[in-house]
């Protein structure tokens, strides 16, 4: 299916780019009954929504024209939670309005506020940045939004959960009341709906996706393990799901340092993300994700929101979600953009009723198998070690046989053949030895024919008992 009803210039670069049918958010926008209404969309981060309003931008900026014309005071503003997510939307905008003259610029805090401040006296069509750089713009003066045509809200629900909403309002009020305003966010939790009933007029709801609705491109697997296993468990499951990207989650800024600095021990390409580093740390974390040069990034929840993290095949949760919401925005950062992801939870066994809990809550199904043992990935290591060597061994080059010839002249085929395997898999970080979790017991978890002495209030209950019978015992 052809993009409909897409402006000519930006239809030649999502050609260009290989595009050949919109993905579901991008097929609604573009929809006869959402042309020039308000949109309050909800989608899952990595659904393709910034060229879906982009090109939902260019039919209300630019209608028939080609071009845009010189560039003054801003047309559209586009506001997003994070500076890694905000400077990711402009690198998108620029290719995307390529051929239009379009003028982009991007302010967010941890850049220079004077180059911002003099690109903006340049003039600007498109701004895109985060609420409380967009602000202290706006209190000195050198950003207008007097002729702002088009808001967006990019990830609403995580700049309201980051505590953003008085800079939200204030960037809102600013812009002139018959502008066009488009939210797009994960989840739809009340406080999303009550902002989008204040400063939306008649907007159309669509929801391509829910905070009760699991990604349909990812797969969820649950690990049983022995709390003291969590970090074994983590090293095992980045050794046998080989993916070109993996994120884990910690609950704590200190598990995140003790887990970082244990997989670089064990040989692991991995960089760390949580809120006690500075700006310069983590544009070099990032920077390192994108180039190749680091596959590993364990962060805290509020350090991986608005993370652009290219090829990200896995997610580990090493702590367990607070909730099925959290559950949802940590999973959803694979199978991105049609491409498959796996999400791993790994469950300490006195939290196995709680997991259960969140996951059916969450509306996900997950296969519960046991954590990939040492054995098994040593035997997964072996296929493809053999297959790695057999195509290295297709083309060679006459020196390298010459070199082959004199080897084989002082050991036996196979001894080297060993050897190569050998000097392979000592590149390889060594897969750790698991203890088998305690059998799970449904009986002692939710009988209804007797209390859950495991669950706290019932503990307190039994203390409570046992001291009134023995104050009863020593008053007769």
């Amino acid at each position: 299916m052809a993009f409909p009803e897409t402006h000519p210039s930006l239809l030649r670069a999502i050609t260009a780019r290989g595009y050949t049918d919109p993905t579901p958010v991008q097929e609604a926008v573009l929809r006869p009954e959402a042309a020039n209404r308000d949109l309050l969309v909800s989608a899952q981060t990595g659904s393709g929504k910034t060229v879906a309003y982009g090109l939902a931008l260019a039919a209300m900026l630019l209608g028939d024209t080609e071009r845009f014309p010189a560039a003054k005071n801003p047309l559209a503003l586009i506001v997003a939670p994070t500076r890694e997510l905000a400077l990711q939307v402009r690198r998108e905008l620029e290719w995307l309005f390529a051929d239009t003259g379009a003028r982009i610029v991007s302010c967010v805090g941890g850049m220079d506020i004077r180059r911002e401040q003099i690109a903006l006296s340049q003039g600007a069509h498109i701004v895109v940045g985060t609420p409380g750089r967009l602000s202290d713009h706006l209190d000195r003066k050198r950003l207008d939004l007097s002729q702002i045509r088009v808001v967006v809200l990019d990830e609403a629900d995580e700049m309201l959960d980051l505590g953003f909403r008085e800079e939200l309002e204030t960037l809102l009020k600013a812009t002139p009341s018959e502008r066009r305003t488009l939210m797009f966010s994960a989840t739809l939790p009340k406080a999303i709906l009550g902002l989008a009933r204040q400063y939306q007029h008649n907007a159309l709801r669509m929801a391509l996706s829910s905070e009760s609705e699991p990604h349909g491109d990812i797969e969820y697997r649950a690990f049983p393990i022995r709390p003291r296993d969590i970090e074994h468990a983590v090293v095992n499951t980045l050794r046998f799901f080989d993916v070109q990207g993996a994120l884990v989650f910690c609950s704590t800024r200190e598990s995140v340092r003790h887990l970082h600095a244990n997989l670089q021990e064990r040989g692991f390409s991995a960089v760390a993300l949580s809120g006690e580093f500075t700006q310069h740390e983590r544009t070099n974390a990032l920077q390192a994700l994108r180039d190749g040069r680091a596959r590993v990034c364990v962060a805290t929840d509020v350090a991986a929101r608005g993370l652009d993290m290219p090829d990200l095949g896995l997610v580990i949760h090493a702590d367990m979600p607070q909730n099925r919401q959290a559950l949802l925005h940590r999973s959803g950062r694979t199978g991105r953009a049609g491409r498959k992801g796996l999400s791993v939870m790994l469950v300490p066994a006195a939290q196995r009723r709680t997991a259960e809990q969140m996951l059916g809550g969450a509306k996900i199904k997950a296969t519960w198998t046991p954590a990939p043992s040492a054995d098994a990935i040593r035997s997964r290591d072996e296929k493809n070690l053999i297959d790695e060597i057999v195509v290295m061994a297709e083309s060679p080059a006459e020196d390298d046989l010459a070199a082959g010839r004199i080897l084989l002249s002082k050991r036996s085929p196979e001894e080297l053949a060993a050897m190569l395997v050998r000097m392979r898999r000592e590149l390889l970080p060594a897969p750790e030895v698991l203890e088998d979790p305690p059998p799970f017991k449904p009986e002692l978890w939710g009988n209804k024919k007797r209390p859950n002495v495991f669950h706290g209030k019932h503990r307190v209950d039994q203390k409570n008992k046992k001291w009134r019978d023995k104050k009863a015992k020593s008053t007769r």
